[in-house]
């Protein structure tokens, strides 16, 4: 039988401001001098946020948390671009995404701390939850993305994930739907070079994440992960793409995870030292506040107060999400079914009751 000869392929790499902060002016998309700010500032706010809640998580006052520091411009830079209908799919080291995507701050730390009320995503956001199972929210958003086409609305998905993610089954079967049916879904894999110790050399024997996408039929792209203008321009151009019934795309943003994997994780075990310090000199807040400052569009003066009104709002969140009054006992039982059963009822009455002989223990 003879062999049918496929075409050779090539995958883009991205990069349109360097770590020194020059840009390529014919790549450098056209933005105003506000939306640029606005970037930054998101940025910090993130980085800010990020710096909190690694402090709270080893005072005791939140859990296990996962940092963004680093992956920024990834996040920021693709978020920003979502229209008020479109969907978000994150992971769970989405801070800056939710963040951009207008989600609270007091409520992401709460759901950090353990409380579920802090997965409650306001009416009008379609923004999902914390996804802490590696990979499986991918379906979802391609679900999502699949619906708004079937329904003729001009609606994207775009679903954030690790480059551990893709050897989970669930990106193959994402992409394989994503590819058949043209859905309008934007993939944005945050390649930071870990899959908790695993380095992605030993993820995957393919020479790049974006190269996935070209078995399934669609376009795959790799950017500077930490260039927020390759980010933006990349994911501009797979969205409108999307949105135009032309199908999806899968972005692989090439950066760094600048802290540990989690709080749980001790990251010095498996990197060194000289490697990380390598990749701070490529820091997307740093290589930005450069090329603003170059464009006169940044100034020390403007550079702190930026930062200090992003720790003025992360404490102000940091004493709402503190102050909320605890959740009703009954929340436990209350939302498992649409009507409370029998053995969940007798269950809540004697909690009840055992509470009350608590209390009255405690006071008598």
């Amino acid at each position: 039988m003879p062999l049918k000869t496929i075409a050779s392929f090539k995958v883009s790499y991205l990069q349109i401001l360097d770590e020194n902060g020059k840009a390529d002016a014919k790549l450098v998309p056209k933005l105003k001098p506000e939306e640029i700010k606005r970037m930054y500032e998101l940025m910090v706010l993130s980085r800010v946020f990020d710096d909190k809640a690694l402090a709270l998580q080893r005072q005791g006052r939140i859990g296990t948390y996962a940092p963004v520091r680093g992956e920024e411009a990834c996040q920021v830079g693709s978020a920003i671009l979502l229209e008020k209908n479109d969907w978000l799919f994150p992971s769970f080291r989405e801070a800056a995404a939710f963040i951009t995507r207008g989600i609270a701050m007091h409520t992401i730390f709460q759901y950090w701390a353990g409380d579920e009320r802090g997965s409650n995503m306001p009416k009008g956001n379609n923004t999902f939850t914390v996804s802490i199972p590696v990979g499986s929210h991918m379906l979802h958003a391609v679900g999502a993305a699949m619906a708004a086409k079937i329904r003729k609305e001009k609606t994207i998905a775009m679903t954030y994930f690790g480059d551990g993610a893709t050897s989970e089954g669930d990106f193959h079967e994402a992409c394989n739907f994503a590819g058949v049916y043209k859905a309008p879904v934007v993939f944005v894999c945050q390649n930071n070079q870990y899959a908790i110790s695993m380095p992605v050399s030993l993820q995957t024997a393919s020479q790049t994440i974006a190269q996935k996408a070209i078995a399934y039929g669609f376009d795959g792209i790799q950017v500077d992960g930490n260039d927020v203008f390759a980010v933006y321009k990349a994911a501009k151009e797979a969205i409108e793409k999307a949105r135009a019934g032309k199908g999806p795309t899968l972005i692989e943003c090439f950066t760094y995870r600048m802290g540990d994997h989690t709080t749980s994780d001790d990251a010095s075990r498996y990197r060194t030292k000289e490697e990380v310090e390598a990749w701070a000199r490529k820091d997307p807040i740093l290589r930005l506040e450069k090329f603003m400052a170059e464009k006169g569009l940044w100034s020390k003066k403007y550079g702190e107060k930026v930062l200090e009104d992003s720790k003025k709002k992360v404490e102000e969140a940091v004493k709402m999400m503190e102050s909320v009054p605890a959740p009703a006992i009954e929340d436990i039982f209350g939302y498992t079914y649409a009507e409370m059963p029998a053995h969940l009822k007798e269950q809540l009455a004697e909690l009840k009751e055992e509470i009350s002989e608590r209390d009255k223990a405690q006071t008598g």
